[in-house]
């Protein structure tokens, strides 16, 4: 018999909950467009309707703030936009200030021309240059200029957590809108989108155990609104056209209740990831932890040893039968260097070999030791074949 496989991935795409699972299979065969009057339309009405009031609790939101879309990189394209309004009236943003450290999806700028577009550096551990962003939006400001902040809630490589409520506040000040990705944070962090001071955040339904192909922009109530990426029909009140994939919307709900309950337990899933963590340094000492000094997402660690190819190591540790990444899994199945780590300043030659593991509210204790076991073994037959790491 096979020996059962680990999923240590989750960051890429959790597994999804039973709940939402369930709630998909009662849905896809139901007949109904959600903008017809008809029984069934009103039915696939209630459905979405239902959803967004649990996307909404778990960002602290408003249902009337949510609005969804095909996934986190559509939210991203539509929140990037230099046109805005403010309570109805239009609100021009001159420039985009993004960190570093960004998911593709934000990094490439959206609908911002690349000349408007400005990098905001990162410190060694991946922390925004909270003194560079209010430097930078006062010297816009003094020029009558209004910007767009987009500073991730928390790393989807390295777990680090930024400061969103301090940018948030440098932004508002300055009469900037405030984006943050909360794409990884989700489920793992409380999120109250009001006390933190953010204008709008976005989601991804797979990040948190739904569907992959749906995810969602939350407002808050500071009357920002957006001009449409999408048009055409007046689905999600105007902000989105296209016909709502009720299925994977009614999915999306249900697994933002069971994230929301997820929060309760993450304390333990950070006990799981420091047991690996601490396996990990005594199988390669030389190990190096990124973001260690600062806090991390619960569920997250970002390593490198010297002299190990990431590639090598991620096809190795798949042959253990442990599913791992290194970085970011939105590269078409490349394993390249990671544009995260690179601002950080890390020694190239670890750049090569950066790992990253994740867990979540279901991996195990036994799935743990299990891990800790077959990565002994992938670093010994390393160290045998190349004389590299420790083992």
């Amino acid at each position: 018999m096979a020996e059962a496989r680990l999923y240590f991935d989750w960051n890429a795409g959790a597994p999804m909950k039973a709940t939402a699972r369930a709630r998909l299979v009662d849905l896809i065969d139901r007949a109904g467009n959600s903008s017809s009057v008809h029984a069934e339309g009103r039915a696939a009405r209630s459905v979405v309707e239902g959803a967004r009031r649990s996307v909404a609790r778990l960002c602290g939101a408003e249902a009337k703030g949510v609005t969804f879309c095909s996934g986190g990189t559509e939210a991203a394209n539509t929140v990037l936009t230099p046109d805005w309004t403010l309570f109805g009236k239009p609100y021009h943003l001159d420039r985009l200030l993004v960190s570093a450290v960004e998911h593709p999806a934000v990094a490439r700028g959206g609908r911002f021309p690349a000349d408007r577009v400005e990098v905001i550096p990162v410190d060694g551990n991946g922390l925004v240059d909270l003194a560079f962003i209010d430097r930078r939006l006062a010297e816009l400001a003094a020029e009558g200029k209004r910007a767009l902040v987009s500073v991730m809630m928390a790393n989807n490589e390295t777990g680090v957590i930024e400061p969103v409520s301090e940018v948030a506040r440098m932004a508002r000040a300055h009469g900037a809108v405030f984006h943050t990705d909360a794409v990884q944070a989700a489920g793992k962090l409380p999120i109250d989108i009001e006390a933190l001071g953010v204008d709008v955040l976005t989601l991804s339904a797979h990040k948190i155990g739904g569907g992959q192909g749906t995810g969602a922009v939350v407002r808050s109530r500071n009357g920002f609104a957006f001009s449409p990426l999408i048009t055409g029909g007046g689905q999600e009140s105007w902000a989105r056209a296209g016909t709502e994939n009720v299925a994977a919307i009614g999915a999306f709900g249900a697994a933002a209740d069971a994230a929301l309950a997820d929060l309760a337990g993450m304390a333990e899933v950070a006990t799981r990831r420091d047991r690996l963590e601490a396996m990990i340094r005594d199988i390669v000492p030389d190990v190096t932890i990124f973001g260690e000094d600062v806090s991390r997402l619960p569920n997250t660690l970002s390593f490198a040893v010297p002299g190990v190819s990431a590639e090598t190591t991620v096809i190795a540790f798949d042959l253990a039968g442990v599913a791992l990444s290194s970085g970011s899994a939105c590269s078409s199945g490349k394993v390249t260097a990671s544009p995260v780590l690179m601002a950080m300043g890390v020694d190239p030659a670890l750049i090569k070999g950066g790992l990253r593991v994740s867990i979540g509210p279901e991996t195990t204790d036994e799935e743990i030791t299990l891990f800790g076991l077959r990565a002994r073994n992938v670093f010994a037959a390393m160290k045998k074949q190349h004389g590299t790491a420790a083992a």
